[in-house]
C-alpha cells in the first residue's frame, strides 16, 4: 500500500521512527506517558528462542467463536503484542526481516465475513522488525502464545482474537429452537403437549489446525467429520422431539474441554464425538464406536486410538499454561459409573444401526480414557465412521450419499436409545 494514510497509520502507535509523529504523541514521549501506555496497553512480551526466523506458512481460521491467527517458523519467534485505540488495532511485531512469501500473501487470506478483523497489513516497521497491524470490527480479548514442532507442524506462533462475552450455547440452543418452533405448523387444538425435547451434541472431530487423519486421495477427517455432523445435526433437527447443536460448525480449532463444557452446559442428554479412523495398514476397515473406560482400554487399539485422539490439543494448538486439561484430568466423581453405562447402551444401539451400512470394525463398543468423552454427567460416545486410511472407505466416506446413510444409522441408534431411556425432565428445553 502507499500514501500518507497508510504512512500515518503504519507510523501510529510505538516504534514509530524518533521524531516522527503519530495522531497524537512521538516516540519520545511515549516512553514515559502514561495516557499512550493507556492507550496501547501491552497484552503479551515474549522473548522465545532466536531472532530473525523465517515464516513458513501463515494461516486465519475466523469462525464466530473466535478468529485464529498462525504464523509457522523454522525457529521460535520473539514477538510484542499490543493494542491502540481509536480505532481499535491489534499490533503484533515479530523480530524477523522476512517479509515476502507467506507474510505478504497474509492480507489475501482475510474474508469479509471474519467477524472480528476488517483490515490487515504487513510492513517493516525497523530494521529487523515486522509489523502485522488487524484493525478490529471489536473490541476483542487477544492471547498469543508459541507451540513447539508437533506432527507435520514447525514452531508456530498463535493469536487468539476472542469476543468479550463469549457465545453462550445454551441461548444459542434455545434461539435456535425457538426458530424452529416458529418454521413449524401451529399445534393441532387439544392434541396432547410434548413433555420437552431431548438435547443431543454433535461433535465434529479435529478442526482448523488440526486436520485429523488424510486418506491417499486427500480427504481430510476434519472435513468428512464436519459433513456428517452437519447431515446428523439436520435429521436431529427435524424431529418433533430432539434438537442438536454442533460444537463447531466451520473450519476451527475447538479444544477437547470446550466440546466437553459445550453438552454440560447446555444440560445436554447426549454428546455424539464423529470422526473418521486411520490405521498403518491400508485393509483395515469397518465402523467402530467407543465409550469412556474408568480404568484401562478394552484393546490396545482403543488405547492408541485415544491416544491419538486426546493429541488433538497438541496439533491443534492450546495454551495449556496455568489450564487443567481434561486430557490429564482424572474421573470428576462416582456419577461417572452410572454416565459410562449408559454410553455403552448408546453406544450399542448406535454400533447396530452402522452396521446396517457398513462392516462392523468390532462387533462390541470398545473403551478407552478419550478425553473428549469425560463428561461426567451427559452419556458420550465417540465414533469412527470408517477408516479413512482405506482407500475404498475413503471414496465412500466423500460420498455426500453415504454421508446421509452414515447420518441416518446414528439418528435410528439415538432414537433407539431415547425410546429406551427417555430424557431427563430438568433440561432448559421444553415445549409448551
Amino acid at each position: 500500500m502507499a500514501g500518507a494514510g497508510w504512512r500515518r497509520a503504519w507510523r501510529s502507535g510505538p516504534g514509530a521512527a524518533p521524531g516522527i509523529r503519530s495522531g497524537r504523541t512521538p516516540r519520545p514521549a511515549f516512553l514515559a506517558h502514561a495516557g499512550w501506555r493507556s492507550l496501547a496497553f501491552v497484552l503479551a512480551l515474549a522473548f522465545v528462542g532466536g531472532a530473525q526466523a523465517e515464516v513458513l506458512a501463515a494461516r486465519i481460521w475466523p469462525a464466530p467463536e473466535y478468529t485464529r491467527l498462525t504464523l509457522e517458523t523454522k525457529e521460535e519467534l520473539k514477538y510484542t503484542l499490543f493494542t491502540v485505540k481509536d480505532p481499535e488495532r491489534l499490533v503484533l511485531e515479530i523480530e524477523t526481516d522476512e517479509i515476502a512469501g507467506p507474510l505478504a500473501d497474509l492480507q489475501g487470506k482475510l474474508t469479509v465475513e471474519d467477524p472480528y478483523i476488517k483490515g490487515l497489513r504487513v510492513g517493516r516497521n525497523r530494521p529487523g522488525i515486522v509489523r502485522v497491524v488487524l484493525d478490529l470490527k471489536q473490541t476483542v480479548n487477544a492471547q498469543a502464545f508459541t507451540l513447539k514442532p508437533v506432527g507435520e507442524y514447525g514452531y508456530r506462533l498463535v493469536l487468539d482474537l476472542h469476543p468479550l462475552v463469549p457465545i453462550d450455547p445454551l441461548a444459542q440452543l434455545i434461539e435456535q429452537t425457538q426458530q424452529s418452533q416458529a418454521q413449524q405448523p401451529p399445534k393441532t387444538p387439544g392434541a396432547a403437549p410434548v413433555a420437552r425435547l431431548a438435547t443431543i451434541v454433535v461433535d465434529a472431530g479435529h478442526g482448523g489446525e488440526d486436520p485429523g487423519a488424510i486418506g491417499r486421495r486427500g480427504a481430510r477427517e476434519k472435513d468428512i467429520t464436519l459433513m456428517i455432523a452437519r447431515r446428523l445435526k439436520a435429521l436431529i433437527d427435524a424431529e418433533p422431539n430432539m434438537r442438536a447443536l454442533l460444537t463447531r460448525d466451520g473450519d476451527y480449532f475447538l479444544p477437547l474441554n470446550v466440546r466437553v463444557d459445550k453438552a454440560r452446559a447446555i444440560k445436554a442428554d447426549l454428546f455424539v464425538s464423529i470422526h473418521a479412523d486411520s490405521f498403518v495398514r491400508r485393509d483395515a476397515r469397518g465402523s467402530s464406536v467407543f465409550a469412556l473406560s474408568e480404568r484401562r482400554a478394552t484393546s490396545e487399539m482403543a488405547k492408541l486410538l485415544a491416544k491419538k485422539e486426546n493429541e488433538s490439543d497438541l496439533i491443534g494448538g492450546v495454551n495449556f499454561k496455568g489450564k487443567d486439561s481434561y486430557v490429564t484430568q482424572t474421573l470428576l466423581d462416582l456419577s461417572q459409573t452410572a454416565t459410562i453405562d449408559h454410553s455403552l447402551r448408546l453406544g450399542g444401539s448406535v454400533l447396530q444401526q452402522l452396521g446396517s451400512v457398513n462392516d462392523l470394525h468390532k462387533p462390541h463398543v470398545e473403551q478407552a480414557s478419550f478425553a473428549v468423552l469425560k463428561a461426567h454427567d451427559v452419556p458420550s460416545i465417540l465414533i469412527e465412521t470408517a477408516f479413512i486410511s482405506n482407500p475404498q472407505e475413503e471414496k465412500r466416506l466423500a460420498s455426500k450419499a453415504y454421508q446421509d446413510k452414515l447420518a441416518r444409522a446414528v439418528l435410528a441408534g439415538i432414537k433407539d436409545y431415547l425410546l429406551r431411556n427417555p430424557p431427563r425432565p430438568n433440561s432448559p428445553l421444553t415445549l409448551n
